[in-house]
Formats: C-alpha cells, sequence, structure tokens
C-alpha cells in the first residue's frame, strides 16, 4: 500500500505560540495564516505488511530524529485502519528545512494526506487534519489553501477552514533568506519554553483573541492597510514573549532587523507592503502584486540576506508529487 501527496508550507498572520497542557499537541489558541505556493513538500508512504521497523527519509538522507513525530502523525491513521505494517516515508522540501520556513506543518500535512491516501482514508478530511496536527500544531493550515482560519473554541474543539482562496485576494509575499541550516532551537522546544518561563507569556495569550478577529475582519473587507498593523504587531509580540524566556529565545539574526528596517521604510515611502517572520530568522514580505519586484529587489541588497524567494500564494494539500 502506498499514497503520495503535495502540500505548501503556511506563514501565520496572526500566529500561535504556545501548546495547551495536556491536551497533546493542541495550540494554545487560534491562528491566521497564508499558504505559500512557491515552496512544496512532496511525501510517499508505503506500508509494509511484511512487518521491519518505520523508516524516514527526509531529502534524501535517513533521519531518526524526526522519525518520532511522524509516526505521531500516522497514528490516528493506522489506528482507523487497524493498519499494522511499517511505514517507509519519502519527503522532500524544495524550500531550506527545520529553518523557520513551516517545513514542519507542510511536511505534515503532506504526511497526513499520503498515508490517509494509502490506506483508503483520504475521503475522510477530519481524520486527515487530527493526523497532520498530531504532528504539528500549524499542519492543519497546510492542507487548505490562501487565507486560512484555524479556530480552538474554549472547550478545546478544533477547525480548520479557508477564509479566501488565492484568487480571491492575490496577495504576493517575498521570502528574505538570511540564515542556511537548522535553526538552534525548535519551535515545538521554544514554545514550552516560553510557556513555562516567560513573563510576557500570559499577555501574549490574552491579546490572541482580539487580534484574531480583527485580521478576520480585515481579510473579509481586504483591507490590506490594517492587515498589515495587525500582522506585524502579532509578530512582535510573540517573539517578545519568546524573548522573555530564560535562557532568552533570539531567532533574529542582524540581517533579520535589517530586513524589518527596510519593509518598514519601503511602507512609509507608500508601498503597500508588511513583514512577518515565524520562529526563525527568516522575513516574510507581504504585499499587493504590483509591489513584489520593488520588494524583492529591496530585500535582495540588504546586507546578509542569502537570497529571496518570492511567489503568489498556494493553494490546498493534494494527492500526488507532481
Amino acid at each position: 500500500m502506498h499514497g503520495s501527496a503535495t502540500a505548501h508550507p503556511n506563514v501565520a498572520l496572526v500566529k500561535y505560540w504556545g501548546k495547551r497542557r495536556s491536551r497533546g499537541n493542541l495550540p494554545a489558541m487560534g491562528s491566521l495564516s497564508l499558504t505559500l505556493g512557491f515552496f512544496a513538500t512532496r511525501t510517499t508512504v508505503r506500508f509494509d505488511e511484511a512487518g521491519g521497523q518505520d523508516q524516514l527519509t527526509l531529502n534524501g538522507r535517513a533521519n531518526s530524529r524526526d522519525l518520532k513525530r511522524v509516526q505521531d502523525c500516522l497514528a490516528p491513521l493506522r489506528s482507523r485502519s487497524a493498519a499494522t505494517g511499517a511505514a517507509a516515508v519519502d519527503s522532500r522540501n524544495d524550500f531550506p528545512t527545520g529553518a523557520g520556513l513551516a517545513s514542519s506543518a507542510s511536511g505534515m500535512a503532506a504526511l497526513a494526506l499520503a498515508g490517509a491516501t494509502a490506506l483508503g482514508l483520504a475521503e475522510d478530511p477530519d481524520l486527515v487534519g487530527r493526523a497532520a496536527m498530531a504532528g504539528s500544531g500549524s499542519a492543519p493550515r497546510s492542507l487548505h489553501g490562501g487565507f486560512v482560519l484555524l479556530s480552538i473554541d474554549s472547550q478545546g474543539r478544533w477547525s480548520c477552514r479557508s477564509l479566501l482562496s488565492p484568487d480571491e485576494w492575490p496577495l504576493k509575499v517575498a521570502v528574505a533568506i538570511t540564515q542556511a541550516g537548522l535553526k538552534q532551537t525548535d519551535s515545538r522546544s521554544g514554545m514550552e519554553l516560553t510557556r513555562r518561563t516567560s513573563p510576557f507569556y500570559k499577555a501574549w495569550l490574552a491579546s490572541q483573541k482580539s487580534d484574531l478577529a480583527d485580521a478576520r475582519a480585515a481579510v473579509a473587507q481586504r483591507d490590506f492597510g490594517r492587515l498589515a498593523e495587525l500582522s506585524e504587531g502579532n509578530c512582535l509580540r510573540m517573539h517578545a514573549a519568546a524573548m522573555g524566556a530564560s535562557p532568552p529565545l533570539v531567532y533574529f539574526n542582524g540581517a533579520t532587523v535589517e530586513c524589518i528596517n527596510r519593509v518598514r521604510a519601503l511602507a512609509r515611502d507608500g508601498l503597500p507592503v508588511f513583514f512577518t517572520i515565524d520562529a526563525g530568522p527568516q522575513v516574510k514580505a507581504v504585499c499587493l502584486p504590483d509591489a513584489l519586484d520593488d520588494v524583492s529587489d529591496a530585500l535582495g541588497r540588504v546586507p546578509g540576506v542569502r537570497r529571496v524567494l518570492s511567489g503568489d500564494l498556494g493553494g490546498a494539500a493534494r494527492p500526488g508529487t507532481p
């Protein structure tokens, strides 16, 4: 039995940073994201009923570090199908892995859909979503395209859906790569450290409900200026909470800060652009279509920027690996 799937990473405009205590991998808050169409993860899963051990190959190399997360993702699918065979997972990213570009989100989304396809369960989107969530709290967002809302109520019930397709508000994104290789602290560890030790965590958590409601309204109204203000503020508050942890979590490098300054200067000069940064040093600049060339060129001239990758918003995860 085998199945394949392709999924795109996402960048959160209203972020989540922290898990619910005693609730497995469930985020502590809702979030709003953009799916990036110019990056992709392509994953194939094969189940061998003859036995053996689960194996993960990532970008052509055997990977044992992330095998537990892979098994967590496949567990809901195996439980539903009673599959007992070993899984051989081959996953490939066409963008930097583990560097703050949501490779875990696209990876777990592609894995969940590929595994479900292999086991004949792909027609159950709730099950696929639960499998993706078990692997990464942001992975359910990568199952959907465009502007994606992950909602969580006070009882811990969650849902994920697309608010607007890429065609309904075709924003562009430029990503400034300021560092190659893995970040020093992975997101899951960083979230837990922030929750346990940062004096700013409770304030961060308390601000999320209003940010999410306001951002949803901005998206519905296509209000770029309001969305820019909300997204930049939410991003900096998340990083402030992380920097307040003990020891401090500083995901920025010097080029990250200079990219922020450059984007803010462009906006002051009237260019429709804003920045957001996840748990890593890479800067994502979101802009209206006519501004993309200017934004990409300006970021590419920032000292320390290795390259700029840019393009359109992406669609939902899909079976197959084109």
